[in-house]
């Protein structure tokens, strides 16, 4: 078993080792996330990026790429790129546990360097940018090879698709790594909208006071999306929007809102064992009654998807919280492609209020967190109705957090990575974490399950799922 650095600390230097660098994700994500850790000035002074993978390149060729994949991106090229291009390396070579291609040597030269320049030995951070399917295979690799000691390792999800595959995973990888080595990365963690949580509800008593089943009837959680599956559509079949989504994403924002104020918020181990143990109150899913699937008209139709495909496009779960603070209130989750719109939304509806309008009121009031983009907090308020009458209308209040002052919004991957590099593992998911979780989402793989229901494209998702949100409705669209 290895090692790990001291956590929480920028380390005076580093390597970052991202295996698929020459992959659709490095390219969309990861490299334009280092560029900016980088521009931003949250790297150590010393650094290098050693890209790995299979494809035979040169350094000169493989630097051009990054290049290219930095000038087509939204953060651009490095102002200093002239200085940073000699710090990117490339191994080329399948690595694994019997052929480690050129990998070895290369980190090693690049340690010396970086050893010389800082005075001390250098963080390595590998960020396993590759397919699921690769995760064994490189980290067996790393131990193999001698590459694993005092290490950091950051994995793509999904850490495995059910209960029983996630086990098994992690198991392999606790061969080689030990738990706090390993950074099990959710970029939905990373959203400013997300985080945002903590200030809001634990800085300001006017909504932390609200936060619990006193005065919230509902919790809704909505990433409707315009997309269409047609060049995912293997993905998709083999996994599914509950599967991609539920279990993953949404359980893991829903366990931020849920969770007990935790004893230190700075500290990230505090955080973590407030988010873990409220996601050990997750009821498992009751797939008869709380759950129900989409399929969108011509899904089927589309070249590669089985004739007779029962895959879902669409998933709207009712989770129950069984903590004193959540005990009655459903939190409702909802994902789909091909749908009325795009976005990211979380929901306190807000009961009913006491006194003389108490029955009058068929709005109710919101706490409306979103956390696409930059990120914006609104609340959905009812005023009077301008007039010698009194009448009501509703109303929102919006802040937009980039119009915060002071600061200056940092994408997902950029901040996770931070995060990693210090050793911060308050917005990665845990082993216990996901144990929780696959538990939760176990009864939605089982014979129970039931067939998605057919939607229009462009639609809010199958009637069916309204239902869900009674006595209310589901508060984004409809």
């Amino acid at each position: 078993m290895s090692t790990s650095t001291g956590p929480h600390t920028l380390p005076d230097s580093v390597v970052i080792v991202l295996f698929g660098a020459t992959g659709d994700l490095a390219g969309r994500m990861v490299l334009p996330a280092v560029h900016e850790v980088h521009e931003r000035g949250l790297m150590p002074e010393h650094w290098r990026l050693v890209g790995c993978a299979a494809e035979a390149l040169d350094e000169e060729a493989f630097r051009d790429r990054v290049e290219e994949v930095l000038d087509r991106s939204d953060v651009g090229r490095p102002s200093d790129w002239a200085t940073v291009r000699p710090q990117i390396r490339y191994a080329a070579g399948e690595f694994g546990p019997d052929d480690p291609g050129e990998l070895p040597r290369i980190l090693g030269e690049v340690r010396d360097e970086l050893a010389r320049e800082s005075g001390s030995e250098p963080l390595v951070l590998h960020f396993l940018a590759v397919p699921p399917v690769a995760f064994r295979s490189i980290a067996r690799g790393l131990g193999a090879h001698g590459l694993a000691e005092g290490a950091r390792v950051v994995f793509e999800k999904p850490f495995g698709t059910s209960l029983e595959s996630f086990e098994s995973l992690d198991a392999a990888v606790k061969e080689v790594l030990q738990e706090d080595q390993i950074f099990r990365i959710d970029h939905f963690l990373g959203k400013e909208g997300v985080q945002t949580i903590y200030v809001l509800r634990f800085a300001n008593q006017l909504f932390g006071s609200e936060w619990s089943r006193a005065s919230v009837d509902q919790v809704q959680i909505d990433v409707p999306e315009d997309l269409d599956v047609a060049n995912r559509i293997g993905f998709y079949e083999a996994t599914g929007a509950a599967l991609d989504m539920i279990v993953t994403h949404l359980f893991q924002v829903a366990g931020q809102v849920a969770m007990e104020p935790p004893a230190d918020l700075r500290d990230p181990t505090s955080v973590l064992d407030a988010r873990e143990t409220v996601l050990r109150a997750f009821r498992p899913l009751d797939p008869t009654q709380d759950v129900v699937l989409g399929q969108f008209d011509g899904y089927r139709d589309i070249d590669g998807a089985a004739p007779d495909s029962r895959q879902d496009t669409f998933a709207a779960v009712r989770l129950w919280v069984d903590t004193e603070r959540w005990r009655g209130v459903p939190f409702l989750l909802r994902t789909g492609k091909r749908m009325a719109r795009r976005t990211q939304r979380i929901t306190l509806v807000l009961k009913p209020p006491f006194g003389p309008l108490a029955r009058e009121l068929d709005t109710p009031n919101t706490i409306e967190i979103c956390f696409s983009g930059d990120g914006e907090i609104q609340l959905g308020i009812t005023v009077k109705t301008p007039g010698p009458d009194l009448s009501y209308s509703s109303g929102k209040a919006v802040l937009e957090l980039d119009d915060v002052p002071g600061g200056e919004p940092i994408s997902p991957y950029a901040s996770l990575i931070h995060d990693a590099l210090i050793g911060d593992r308050s917005l990665f998911t845990t082993a216990e974490g996901l144990r929780a979780a696959f538990t939760a989402f176990a009864p939605l793989q089982g014979p129970e399950r039931p067939d998605p229901l057919p939607y229009e494209p462009g639609s809010w998702g199958p009637e069916e799922a309204r239902r869900l949100a009674q006595p209310h409705r589901w508060m984004l669209g409809e």
